[in-house]
C-alpha cells in the first residue's frame, strides 16, 4: 500500500524532530524521551496540518513538536515505558535487522512500518525505545561535544532567526538554495536534486559542507 500524504510527511520530517530534541539536550531529560515526545508532536502535526493555509509543513510542525516536548519538563520525568512495548520495540528491531540483510541496505522507515503493521510515526517510536540512551557528552561529526542547550526565550528566538538568516545569505546561491528546500521546505534530498539538477550524491557532499560553513559562521 503506497503512503498517504500524512505518512509521508512524517517519514520525510523526522529530522525536524532530531533538530527540536537537540534543543534540549543536557536538561535533565534522555534524548530518547525528548525524541518519543517530539515523534508524537510529528503525528500531531500530521493530522492537523491543511496545505491551503499556504505555508510549509516544517512551519507548522516544529511549534508542534517542541510544545509536545516541552510537556516533558511541565510533567517533571521522561516518557515510561511499559514491558509490552519493550516487546514490541525488540521485535521492531528484529525485523529491522531482518529486512537489513534481505534488502543489503538499511531499510526505509516507510517499509519497517509497512512490513509491521503500523505507521511511521509509531516506526519511529519503537525503533527510538529499541535502542540505547544517548550520550549527552558524545563527540559530533566535528569532534567537538554536545553543550547544554537552554530553552529559547522569545528573543533569543528572534536573535537565532537572523544569525541564521546571515549565515544563509553568506553561502553561494546553490547552496542557500538547497539549505531552503531541504530545511524550510521540507523535501527530500531525492527531490531537492531534481530541483537544482544534481545527483542525490551532490546534494549530500552539499549539504553536509553547508551546514558546516553555517555552524562555523554562528559559532565562530
Amino acid at each position: 500500500m503506497p503512503p498517504n500524504d500524512r505518512d509521508r510527511r512524517i517519514a520525510d520530517n523526522l529530522r525536524l524532530v532530531h533538530a527540536c530534541a537537540n534543543r534540549f539536550r543536557g536538561r535533565g531529560i534522555e534524548y530518547d524521551d525528548l525524541f518519543s515526545a517530539g515523534c508524537i508532536g510529528l503525528c500531531k502535526a500530521a493530522d492537523g496540518f491543511s496545505p491551503e493555509r499556504g505555508f510549509a509543513f516544517s512551519t507548522y510542525a516544529v511549534p508542534v513538536i517542541l510544545g509536545e516536548i516541552r510537556h516533558l519538563f511541565r510533567d517533571g520525568g521522561g516518557v515510561k515505558i511499559s514491558r509490552s512495548l519493550k516487546e514490541r520495540a525488540r521485535k521492531a528491531q528484529r525485523l529491522r535487522e531482518q529486512l537489513e540483510e534481505t534488502l543489503g541496505r538499511e531499510p526505509r522507515l516507510s517499509e519497517l512500518a509497512e512490513a509491521f503493521g503500523v505507521s511511521d510515526c509509531e516506526m519511529a517510536e519503537l525503533l527510538v525505545v529499541s535502542q540505547p540512551t544517548v550520550s549527552l557528552t558524545a563527540a559530533d561529526e566535528t569532534g567537538t561535544r554536545q553543550l547544554d542547550v537552554p530553552v529559547d526565550s522569545g528573543e533569543d528566538a528572534i536573535q537565532n532567526a537572523l544569525a541564521l538568516r546571515e549565515a544563509l545569505k553568506a553561502l553561494p546561491e546553490t547552496d542557500r538554495r538547497l539549505i531552503e528546500l531541504r530545511y524550510f521546505e521540507g523535501l527530500t534530498q531525492v527531490r531537492t536534486a531534481e530541483r537544482l539538477g544534481l545527483t542525490q550524491v551532490q546534494v549530500s557532499r552539499r549539504e553536509r559542507a553547508a551546514l558546516l560553513a553555517m555552524r562555523k559562521r554562528l559559532t565562530g
